[in-house]
């Protein structure tokens, strides 16, 4: 009878134990095949976005004239395509479920403001969050994911960002992931830009889940320091570091919006910030209004040689080269073979900063060719680096290229 008894337990424990250690498929057909993106965003999304000057003080007629003023202004002919419509925009879910605009700020409905984007050659964009509320607390998508995609859709929605407000316990890839395959379900092509702040380390399982995702906490209008859970343009450059191999062509680093001409900083300190952004091969969207540039603010946000950089085929995010106190040296090679380089000052007097060709990847006696980006205006020819006097809180941008 023990034998017995043995002999059953025996034929009880092998189907557990293949439960918990299954037994690999011998053919790799069998394999679950490796997700793949969704092929949107080769470069870096540019556009502009409601939140940093409007927050919730947002109805159609901003937006309208937002489109308007893109086209307008330039911004669309230098690359500019993106109308984000951020937080607040939310009315309640109607009586299937499908969630409403706000009557009284759209009262023409999204998909008619879509339209009208579209109608500039723009392209038209949507908030919404993976938790019961968004962060302005309006519905969230939880337990509306496929609904609320093919609702988007519908409205010809071209971009989602997806924020992490009042999520709970939820697991962020799988949340991510849920509402990237309702957007692949839904038939229209969505960018999707993930906004859980870097707390789940994005960048080490996004990349075939979202085609950008924030790395950092949100960005406040200032050089350094931090307000609260927002970091000024020094902390957020500082987290950005060591990301630079998790970036490329369909899924980038998001070190947050631009704050270009919201008037917290100099026009010194904006050059700067859209230079390194651009370096990062950071997502290009705008945060200011549109339609009240000053000259600066324009020339910042459209200048051609910049955006060609952020732009760049490679999609290699920049890093930091060299550092010494508060002067550093920032750099990513280009598709060319050429290299884009920042010389950043981070103190309050000027300063004299080099770049040295060894520190790019190249020869140290080689002779190249160095193009100011700012000044629009060849450098000459040079030979083992470069140096240039930075204002306090600027930056120098050059591009470098081997004489031939």
């Amino acid at each position: 009878m023990r034998r017995m008894l043995l002999a059953l337990a025996a034929l009880l424990v092998v189907p557990l134990l293949m439960l918990a250690h299954p037994a690999k498929a011998d053919d790799p057909k069998d394999a679950e095949p490796p997700r793949q993106a969704n092929g949107l965003a080769l470069t870096p999304p540019m556009g502009w976005n409601t939140w940093n000057k409007f927050a919730c003080d947002i109805n159609e007629d901003v937006i309208r004239k937002a489109a308007d003023a893109m086209v307008s202004s330039g911004m669309a002919g230098a690359g500019y395509k993106y109308v984000v419509i951020d937080d607040c925009w939310h009315g309640a879910r109607d009586a299937h479920g499908d969630m409403q605009p706000d009557p009284v700020r759209f009262p023409s409905g999204l998909k008619a403001l879509g339209d009208y984007i579209h109608s500039k050659g723009l392209k038209f964009g949507i908030y919404s969050d993976a938790g019961k509320m968004t962060c302005g607390k309006r519905p969230g998508s939880l337990g509306h994911e496929y609904q609320d995609a093919a609702q988007y859709a519908a409205w010809g929605v071209d971009y989602l960002k997806y924020d992490w407000c009042y999520t709970g316990t939820l697991d962020a890839k799988a949340a991510y992931t849920l509402m990237s395959d309702a957007l692949r379900a839904s038939g229209r092509d969505i960018v999707f830009s993930m906004c859980e702040w870097g707390t789940a380390k994005p960048w080490l399982w996004a990349q075939a889940v979202g085609n950008l995702w924030r790395s950092t906490g949100d960005i406040y209008d200032g050089w350094q320091g931090k307000k609260g859970y927002s970091l000024g343009v020094m902390d957020i450059l500082d987290l950005e570091a060591d990301l630079y191999p998790y970036a490329g062509p369909g899924h980038w680093n998001d070190p947050d919006m631009l704050e270009v001409g919201n008037g917290g900083m100099t026009d010194t300190e904006y050059r700067a910030h859209f230079s390194l952004w651009a370096l990062l091969a950071a997502p290009l969207i705008a945060g200011n209004d549109l339609t009240s540039m000053s000259p600066a603010t324009k020339a910042i946000l459209t200048n051609a040689e910049v955006i060609a950089v952020d732009q760049d085929a490679l999609g290699a995010q920049g890093r930091r080269v060299a550092k010494q106190g508060d002067v550093e040296v920032w750099a990513r090679p280009l598709a060319s073979g050429d290299r884009a380089v920042v010389l950043l000052n981070r103190g309050t007097a000027p300063a004299r900063i080099t770049v040295n060709w060894a520190d790019l990847g190249y020869p140290a006696k080689l002779s190249a060719k160095v193009r100011d980006l700012w000044l629009a205006k060849d450098q000459g020819t040079s030979k083992g680096g470069y140096t240039a006097e930075v204002a306090p809180h600027g930056v120098v941008m050059v591009t470098v290229r081997p004489a031939v």
